[in-house]
């Protein structure tokens, strides 16, 4: 199949491009290059790409493709709240028009990106994908309205999938920090404490960086009469775990590393446990492979084998200062766009 990645330069397309390839899938990128450089030991072998900001994307960049995977977004919660106008520009806007013109171009199937925090405040409940949506920042509402405009233009010829991913985790080498798991592993590396300043009683649903991208190579085959402009909670109800745990899971496999549990911001709305067993039964065999404990190890043994620093850490793995430096630096305008031609992959 003649796949088109959205994204293929960020955390999780780094980590989707060769689980398409082993799948014999024909892989090409499209990326604007804001994380590019975001890198963590060697990098990657990207397949063939267009340059382009998701804005700019024409109808010719998407001709020719049986598929387009839209990944492409900012994904941060603080960075939505930051600059609110340009998280809808970019995750609402930019990919509702995207998947308007991968239609217009015959593109028949288009996977989509969306997340479990659509769930919001959901309470113990184990929430399905027939929940209440409850975004509560930004980032999870622009999700939601690109769920329900791109299901308004499907038809018998554009098939839409939405992938609503549990919090993502582990080693990309395109990291990224500021998910929780790959944070609290990073700071009890590089500080011996695993410092979290919630209460812990928080639910987060996680799933490795490897399951989501099984999860979408399984939907790019799946029969469409299945699956035809669904929602799937991407996850496993064993990574349903609270902050707390996580932040035990991250002490364990740092040697020498201990807990402190603060308090000091109180307890976090978003809270939420979700039920995946509809993509079970949607693709057959797919079942989710990372414990939260196991990823936490393959963090840590990547962390010191490529050195992580403070600086790194807190800098370039970390989506709002990476972004802020650009933009200080005058590589980006306030609208996130390049104003050097090739900034983004230097």
């Amino acid at each position: 199949m003649r796949v088109l990645l959205t994204g293929h330069q960020g955390y999780l397309g780094s980590v989707m491009v060769p689980a398409l390839r082993a799948e014999g899938h024909d892989v090409t990128g499209l990326d604007s290059g804001l994380f590019a450089g975001c890198l963590l030991g060697p990098a990657p072998a990207d397949p063939p790409s267009v340059d382009v900001d998701l804005r700019d994307v024409t109808e010719a960049h998407l001709a020719g493709f049986d598929a387009v995977i839209h990944l492409a977004a900012l994904s941060n919660d603080p960075l939505g709240s930051l600059a609110p106008d340009v998280t809808y520009d970019i995750n609402h806007h930019g990919s509702v028009r995207l998947a308007r013109l991968a239609k217009n171009a015959g593109v028949q199937r288009f996977l989509y990106a969306s997340t479990c925090s659509v769930y919001g405040s959901a309470g113990d409940d184990l929430v399905t994908e027939s929940a209440p949506l409850r975004p509560l920042t930004p980032y999870a509402e622009s999700k939601v309205r690109v769920e329900d405009d791109v299901a308004a233009i499907a038809d018998s010829g554009f098939s839409p999938v939405f992938l609503r991913n549990a919090t993502a985790f582990g080693f990309s080498p395109r990291l990224r920090a500021d998910i929780v798991l790959n944070n609290l592993v990073g700071t009890a590396t590089l500080t011996g404490t695993v410092r979290v300043l919630s209460d812990g009683t928080p639910w987060r649903p996680l799933v490795h960086a490897r399951d989501i991208a099984a999860a979408f190579c399984a939907a790019l085959t799946a029969p469409t009469g299945a699956i035809h402009c669904r929602a799937y909670n991407v996850g496993t109800e064993a990574n349903n775990v609270t902050v707390a745990q996580i932040a035990e899971a991250a002490a364990a496999a740092v040697p020498g590393s201990t807990v402190a549990l603060t308090g000091e911001t109180g307890p976090d709305p978003r809270s939420y446990r979700v039920d995946f067993s509809a993509i079970r039964t949607a693709f057959e065999g797919y079942v989710p492979q990372w414990t939260v404990a196991d990823g936490a190890v393959e963090l840590y043994e990547n962390y010191v084998r490529w050195g992580l620093t403070d600086e790194l850490f807190t800098t370039r793995f970390t989506r709002l200062a990476h972004l802020q430096a650009l933009r200080t630096s005058g590589v980006l305008d306030e609208s996130l766009r390049f104003l050097r031609i090739g900034a983004g992959h230097a």
